[in-house]
């Protein structure tokens, strides 16, 4: 479980194919901290830690050939800024909001517009998804926990300040840019009741 609150960020170092899995060399100020099996959100999406000899500065961790397809993470390359967040702890504070590190579909970037103070990005998602985004509600987008700041067909919007596009890969967006959406666990279980509850009718 995580929150949605960016702890720090790596660099891809490297990226290596075994089979049809792909394996990211990451290196990160936070990498002398984990420990092997250690669960971290990266663009938002759970992937395991793996040791990497020699380098304390350093680890890597494998997607599978089902993560590479269902998430962007297949399109970091070497130089690539990633967003990095460790579990929640069970007395931490929860300052987002609830994250599984499991996401629901790529989005992509189709408008960047600056506004006084921050900067606006309309992001265009799967149709499928509509009924779990409102006005106001949270949304992670790349492990970020955002609120929805507008709507409309297929696109929503959230802003960025200037502090979170500098600690986080979101300075780095563009028009085109493709992201990992997890909406709102709440919602998408409230969903999955009224759904059950009216195919019983």
């Amino acid at each position: 479980m995580f929150t949605g609150i960016i702890e720090n960020t790596g660099i891809v170092e490297s990226i290596s194919q075994s089979g049809t899995n792909r394996i990211f060399h990451i290196k990160s100020a936070i990498a002398s901290e984990l420990n092997v099996g250690e669960s971290v959100a990266h663009n938002g999406v759970c992937l395991t830690v793996e040791p990497e000899e020699g380098l304390k500065e350093a680890y890597r961790v494998t997607a599978i050939a089902e993560t590479l397809e269902k998430t962007a993470i297949g399109s970091l390359l070497v130089g690539s800024k990633i967003n990095l967040e460790r579990a929640l702890r069970a007395d931490g504070r929860l300052d987002g909001h609830f994250v599984q590190g499991h996401v629901d579909a790529v989005g992509e970037v189709d408008a960047v517009l600056p506004r006084d103070g921050s900067t606006e990005y309309w992001i265009r998602y799967p149709e499928r998804h509509a009924s779990l985004l409102v006005p106001q509600g949270s949304i992670c987008v790349n492990g970020i926990s955002l609120t929805v700041s507008g709507l409309r067909e297929n696109l929503f919007a959230v802003n960025i300040i200037p502090h979170t596009a500098s600690i986080t890969d979101a300075g780095t967006w563009q028009k085109g840019t493709q992201v990992n959406l997890e909406f709102d666990i709440l919602g998408k279980y409230i969903l999955r009741f009224l759904e059950k509850r009216e195919s019983i009718r």
